[in-house]
């Protein structure tokens, strides 16, 4: 299983290394005979679906497991024995040979203490460092993980960091004493797509500094595909195919491996081919099933899956192993592929062009503002926040406009100023034909029918007392339907979910049938428009894929339009008609999905389509990247002029005359050809995907 191409002992060897919580019939094995080597610079990808075991391997590798975690196997770093080794052993490799990047840099960081002095204890502890000196290396490597101004900004506290430069400090903190291994526990999960390329860009930087290897643990397919050189991919606590990350990704040897890599929606790729999810959900890793774990999901089973748990051996090679009776098979080309699902079926008429079609949603110039205050008990105001200052946009029958962009840029608080259908603060919002500004309280009732919501977090949005009857039941009776239960019957086939499940709660169901069932509730009322915020978001690839495919089913089914609020950027071009752009609370760019994607025009969008990394290999390597310096400015002092030319790399590049106009006269959408629009003076098309 080592890499000829990482010359050099393995630094990381890991053998049948087995977790198990609790005992007797109910113990959880949540690790089972997990094994792989590293070696100097490499980089070691493990991927899978939550509950797989991932992160529970790394925790059990840095000896970070609870008292009452049963761990057996090997784990060597450099030779040295770490299992069964005392904590004061353990706490001289941590920190020193082996660390650590957590997927939550807050909950890494001790929100009490300043940043610098938590990277210069990092340094006494193991060095023989003076306290004035272990501050300036704190400074140093602040520097080198690209935070601006290192000097100040060691001197704050965790809490006055951005999500992005919290985690950058944790790798600083990582690299501090030029580890041999660093692992890498999902750690640009919870950033935004910008961040995300200048936290792996921070990553790369630091392994060509300390020559160290890295173990990368994630779900993000793209994100392995451009950072690893070889790929571990575990299903129920084992590794099931490890290889080098162009075998795995252009010939993969498992069922499980390619259904991971058919849910993925892919940014470069404009047709909608229907996505290929992966049947079922993961199994508990207390009850799995008798025989090849995935045998309940997988679509070239065979009778003889059942009966024995095959082992990890070589196929193509003695570098390339998968734990499939059938991986010769798939080798030969006897089995060439998992099974693709029928297409979407069109809807039955051509639709119109869309100028023809009726506006289901129009947003002029709506502005939302906050004001920012000060004191306990007698409050002044001290600023204001412009979450939203002057968004337009519209949505037509039958279309899905996906609205994008980092965090903060205003896409939930224009999703609320739509969905409270009260008067806006500024501007105007036209919800099919009505004018909320307008609205009395049973006018408020009948667009509500009109216009349902699908949230982010299904389990927050699912009263856990209610079954899941009384849930899609609740607004039949809210709107005096009779006799709700023969529509709840038909809500969940819709869905796809049975009858019975009717009976259960929330709690009884996976994130993707809770998800379904969230969706079921919002078409009770059979509305015309339906808001999905981030619906996708939490859920695995595997499991996503299956959800967007049940949302196309059901827009060309019902005859739907959506609102589609999301980050993912791969996930909009698959679904939607239409793009909006939004940065620091106004629209960058506008128009027809593969359009926008195709030939973007304004800096930002472009920034934002080459940050996205796509599940091919040799794409992905070869790519160009295009870093936003920085962070989001704060909507309670936007720059003036253009908002985004603070870190705007068009901007560093035209001339002094030219960028006058940048600071002085704030940029409008104006017209790029049919529908698309940029906000930018500026303006040029440039290939990024």
């Amino acid at each position: 299983m080592s890499d000829p191409t990482h010359p050099g002992a393995p630094v990381l060897e890991v053998a049948d290394l087995s977790v198990t919580f609790g005992s007797g019939p109910s113990a959880v094995r949540a690790v089972r005979g997990l094994n792989y080597e590293v070696r100097p610079g490499e980089v070691l990808g493990i991927v899978g679906e939550s509950g797989s075991g991932k992160s529970v391997a790394s925790m059990a590798v840095m000896g970070l497991l609870p008292p009452h975690a049963r761990v057996s196997g090997s784990v060597k770093l450099l030779g040295t024995e770490l299992l069964g080794a005392s904590d004061k052993r353990l706490a001289a490799f941590r920190g020193r040979t082996i660390s650590m990047v957590f997927q939550d840099p807050l909950s890494a960081l001790t929100p009490v203490y300043r940043v610098g002095d938590q990277i210069a204890e990092a340094l006494t502890v193991h060095q023989d460092l003076t306290r004035a000196e272990a501050r300036k290396r704190a400074v140093e490597l602040l520097d080198l993980v690209g935070i601006p101004h290192p000097a100040e900004r060691a001197t704050a506290f965790p809490h006055e960091f951005s999500g992005g430069m919290r985690q950058r400090a944790v790798i600083a903190m990582a690299i501090a004493n030029d580890p041999d291994v660093i692992i890498c526990d999902e750690p640009t999960t919870a950033l935004d797509v910008t961040i995300q390329a200048q936290v792996l860009d921070v990553l790369r930087k630091a392994q060509r500094e300390t020559g160290a290897a890295i173990v990368m643990i994630t779900h993000d397919l793209g994100v392995v595909a451009g950072f690893v050189d070889r790929v571990l991919v575990m299903y129920a606590g084992r590794p099931v195919e490890i290889g080098s990350v162009d075998e795995v990704y252009y010939h993969p040897l498992m069922p499980y491996t390619m259904g991971l890599l058919g849910s993925v929606p892919r940014l470069d790729q404009g047709e909608r081919g229907r996505l290929t999810p992966i049947d079922g959900n993961p199994p508990s890793p207390a009850a799995l099933p008798p025989g090849c774990p995935f045998e309940p999901r997988c679509r070239l089973a065979v009778p003889e899956c059942r009966l024995a748990e095959p082992p990890l051996r070589p196929v193509r090679h003695s570098r390339h192993l998968a734990a499939c009776i059938r991986a010769g098979e798939i080798e030969r080309g006897v089995v060439t592929t998992v099974p693709k699902l029928p297409e979407i079926p069109e809807e039955g008429e051509e639709r119109p062009p869309r100028e023809s079609r009726r506006v289901v949603l129009g947003v002029e110039d709506l502005v939302k503002h906050y004001p920012l205050t000060r004191g306990a008990v007698f409050k002044r105001r001290v600023g204001t926040v412009e979450a939203v200052a002057g968004v337009s946009f519209d949505l037509r029958e039958g279309e899905t406009l996906g609205l994008v962009g980092e965090s903060g840029c205003g896409k939930t608080t224009t999703l609320m100023e739509i969905l409270k259908l009260a008067r806006p603060q500024g501007g105007r919002v036209v919800v099919l034909g009505r004018d909320i500004s307008g609205l009395v309280a049973a006018d408020r009732m009948s667009v509500r029918r009109d216009m349902q919501v699908v949230f982010q977090d299904p389990m927050s949005s699912l009263d856990p007392r209610m079954t899941v009857y009384d849930i899609l039941a609740e607004p039949l009776r809210a709107h005096r339907v009779r006799e709700p239960g023969p529509r709840v019957r038909d809500l969940l086939r819709l869905v796809g979910l049975e009858p019975e499940h009717a009976a259960r709660y929330p709690q009884d169901f996976s994130g993707g049938q809770r998800q379904r069932i969230g969706i079921a509730r919002a078409l009770a009322l059979e509305p015309r428009l339906v808001v999905l915020d981030e619906p996708v978001s939490a859920l695995d690839v595997s499991i996503q894929a299956g959800v967007i495919n049940l949302l196309e089913e059901l827009k060309a089914r019902l005859g739907l339009s959506y609102l589609f609020v999301a980050h993912d950027l791969s996930v909009v071009r698959h679904i939607a008609d239409r793009v909006a752009v939004m940065y620091l609370g106004r629209i960058a760019e506008v128009g027809q999905v593969d359009r926008v994607y195709d030939t973007p025009m304004h800096p930002y969008t472009q920034a934002l389509l080459s940050a996205v990394p796509l599940p091919d290999p040799v794409v992905e390597r070869a790519r160009r990247r295009i870093l936003l310096e920085g962070d989001l400015p704060s909507p309670a002092d936007p720059p003036s002029g253009c908002r985004f030319r603070t870190r705007c790399p068009l901007y560093k590049a035209i001339g002094e005359t030219e960028r006058l106009r940048c600071v002085h006269e704030e940029p409008r959408v104006r017209p790029m050809g049919g529908d698309h629009g940029a906000a930018c003076h500026y303006a040029e098309s440039l290939d990024v995907v």
